[in-house]
């Protein structure tokens, strides 16, 4: 799946769609650098892609950079907020308290 997804990008296909789809393989297969570097790049072309900010918040809560995955899903909490999915709000709410309990 990576390999046919990163041919896509190399043929200039990119998209926020095309970056969430290869970080979220990369996460998968614990490939942290690749996985966070697709999510950036995701959330940096379609800012209020409300599940780009919650798999980049994975995958830095993964890494074990917790500050990094509190900023990126309070930024996914607003975007999602905004667009009215109640859903992803929730979600997003429960990974950022367990990041707050852990710091206590």
């Amino acid at each position: 799946m990576i390999e046919g997804l990163e041919q896509l990008l190399a043929k200039g296909c990119d998209s926020a769609e095309l970056r969430f789809g290869l970080g979220s393989a990369y996460l998968k297969q614990n490939q942290l650098p690749q996985a966070i570097e697709h999510l950036k790049c995701c959330v940096e072309q379609k800012p209020d892609y409300s599940a780009g900010w919650k798999q980049l918040g994975k995958a830095y809560l993964k890494a074990e950079l917790p500050e990094l995955a509190q900023a990126s899903y309070q930024q996914g909490i607003a975007v999602a907020e905004a667009k009215g999915d109640v859903q992803a709000v929730k979600e997003m709410q429960v990974f950022l308290k367990r990041i707050q309990r852990a710091a206590n």
